[in-house]
């Protein structure tokens, strides 16, 4: 395809994991049974959150349950996409799809990153802040702080895919990853791309996640130095064992993407970033549901009030 007669690329060619059919027919398997497990364990917080009287007035909850919601259409951005790839053995996308993809999922990525940070200001505000912390976490403020989090999250990548998406491609068209992501994208633009575009998304990236991993770490930070001062032994260890999930996934997430994104060099090695991609594509919106559930008795308490109240109905 030649620039110079105005003809371009107008479709992609996702080479998927590069496996044989029978790998990819066992990949299929474990992704599909992973995404339904994903889907039903944040299907199943949502409820219980909306269900229970308790914990919809909750504000970690209310931030709890945006945060599942999320999850699902973060995983649903690119697995049912990898889904079909793997069934259908093509992986052709078209060129506008393939960027809207693109823009979709580092949307969702950014939305994570200040929801994380919402919900590192909820327990900050809740541990250093009690007497204060009703009036300012109240449900209203939840929402406002929730709608934030999504308008600027879907605000923030839109110049740096416009700018990508009007770059020249005009072959090859083969893209080695299972999605659309910068790094293979930005190899195939014809030369000379130039260096904006570039530090464009590299900017954006690295600014947002820099910001929130400061803010979660000096907030966490905080909560850590209050309870080490004011609280007894026991309410200590209670804290303790609550904020540590939360750091828990808030270290599950950056990990993983500062590895691909904040470290030069990683997006040439194909096969390290498919595998660290899947992590935070599929692994982990799969993690955080059970981490966030997992030892937490007010879950476990809605979880058993949702049952009684399911069989109270039966036995009428």
């Amino acid at each position: 395809m030649d620039p110079a007669n105005g003809t371009r690329v107008q479709e992609f060619i996702l080479l998927g994991f590069g496996v044989g059919q029978q790998k990819r027919f066992w990949l299929l398997v474990f992704f599909t049974i992973l995404y339904v497990f994903t889907l039903a364990e944040n299907v199943t917080i949502i409820v219980l959150v909306v269900l229970d009287a308790q914990l919809a007035r909750l504000p970690m909850y209310i931030l709890l349950s945006n945060f599942s919601w999320l999850e699902m259409c973060y995983v649903t951005s690119t697995v049912p996409r990898m889904l079909f790839d793997l069934a259908s053995t093509q992986g052709i996308i078209s060129f506008n799809a393939c960027f809207l993809q693109f823009y979709i999922f580092f949307s969702l990525g950014c939305i994570e990153c200040l929801f994380l940070s919402a919900m590192a200001l909820d327990r900050y505000l809740a541990i250093c802040h009690p007497l204060r912390y009703p009036q300012i976490m109240s449900p209203n403020f939840c929402y406002a702080l929730v709608v934030t989090c999504w308008v600027l999250g879907f605000l923030w990548h839109i110049f740096p895919v416009v700018l990508l998406s009007n770059l020249s491609f005009c072959g090859p068209n083969v893209i080695d990853h299972f999605l659309c992501d910068p790094g293979p994208i930005l190899s195939l633009a014809c030369p000379p791309v130039g260096n904006f575009p570039v530090i464009s998304q590299i900017v954006a990236d690295t600014s947002l996640i820099l910001s929130n991993f400061l803010f979660v770490v000096l907030s966490y930070g905080a909560v850590i130095l209050t309870l080490m001062k004011t609280s007894s032994r026991g309410s200590r260890m209670k804290a303790f064992s609550t904020i540590s999930f939360h750091l828990l996934v808030v270290m599950i997430f950056y990990g993983p993407v500062a590895t691909m994104y904040m470290i030069p060099g990683r997006e040439s090695q194909s096969e390290v970033a498919k595998l660290v991609t899947v992590f935070y594509t599929a692994v982990t919106p799969f993690l955080n549901p059970l981490i966030y559930s997992l030892r937490n008795d007010q879950v476990k308490e809605a979880l058993w009030r949702l049952r009684k109240r399911k069989m109270r109905i039966l036995r009428r």
